[in-house]
């Protein structure tokens, strides 16, 4: 999957499809999730590459994404139970493709 379809499938719902925090589901989150396409103009311009990495992987805890294990999408993403170092590499390489994605549409 690219960046984009990754995108589509696991953050459209909250963000919405422009990810500007708009999804479908947006207006029933108790925290309204945010618009991923200021990240850069949030931080002086630059994308924080391995912050945004560490949010979605769940290295920096995202209070409105939930546990560690996101359980809105933590099973498609993250081998909880039987991980291994193959199972790890192809979790790494699908959010290189999320976290490229998002820094293309930066306003």
């Amino acid at each position: 999957m690219s960046g984009a379809e990754l995108f589509r499938t696991f953050c459209a719902s909250c963000h919405g499809t422009q990810a500007r925090g708009d999804g479908p589901v947006a207006d029933v989150l108790k925290t309204p999730p945010s618009d991923l396409t200021t990240i850069a103009a949030r931080n002086g311009g630059v994308f924080p590459r391995e912050r945004v990495r560490e949010q979605i992987d769940g290295q920096q805890l995202v209070a409105t994404h939930g546990t560690r294990e996101m359980p809105i999408w933590g099973w498609e993403l993250y081998a909880v139970r039987d991980e291994d170092a193959a199972r790890r590499k192809r979790v790494a390489e699908l959010i290189d493709r999320l976290v490229a994605y998002l820094e293309t549409i930066q306003r």
